[in-house]
């Protein structure tokens, strides 16, 4: 009689944190690839840096493992939360955006390589949502790919080019 084996909840757990990393981490990549690539005079216009702006304060926020009493890294601020959907007070450059997205990398990275499955399922409570944190990151995952589309399609419109598709990312966990 041949009896199979469950794996342990830690290696599953491992199992899924990297595969999550690859994947997530290629969307991050994706997100990065598109921001580098936007010319200055396209990255003037709110569809461009705006877009750009909003995809990274809610990857950052969306990672937040206690989102009450979030407050994004300088120099964000929490104009998302706005509901009549308030402008920032200024326009973002490349190089924030940039830096900011890289911090939500190696926040995802250090988080999805000491997962726990106390933290995969924490709750992950706002006013809107009450999920599992594990579910969070997915929620997370696909916002981020839906922003990175538009700019993408946004410079194709504009320039007639855009980043290629990232399939893993290339940072290992």
């Amino acid at each position: 009689m041949i009896t199979e084996t469950k794996p342990s909840t830690d290696k599953m757990l491992a199992s899924f944190s990297e595969t999550i990393w690859r994947h997530f981490g290629a969307t991050i990549d994706m997100f990065e690839n598109a921001v580098k690539m936007c010319p200055e005079e396209q990255w003037e216009k709110p569809q461009f840096w705006y877009k750009a702006f909003h995809a990274a304060f809610w990857l950052e926020y969306y990672l937040t493992i206690k989102p009450q009493g979030f407050t994004p890294q300088a120099p964000f601020t929490t104009s998302e939360f706005e509901p009549a959907g308030k402008m920032p007070e200024r326009k973002y450059t490349k190089e924030e955006i940039l830096a900011y997205i890289d911090s939500s990398r190696k926040y995802l990275h250090d988080t999805l390589k000491n997962m726990s499955e106390e933290i995969a399922l924490g709750r992950w409570v706002n006013p809107d949502r009450d999920v599992t944190y594990f579910d969070m990151l997915l929620h997370n995952m696909r916002h981020l790919q839906h922003h990175t589309a538009q700019l993408n399609m946004g410079l194709r419109q504009e320039i007639n080019n855009a980043p290629p598709w990232v399939e893993r990312t290339k940072m290992n966990i």
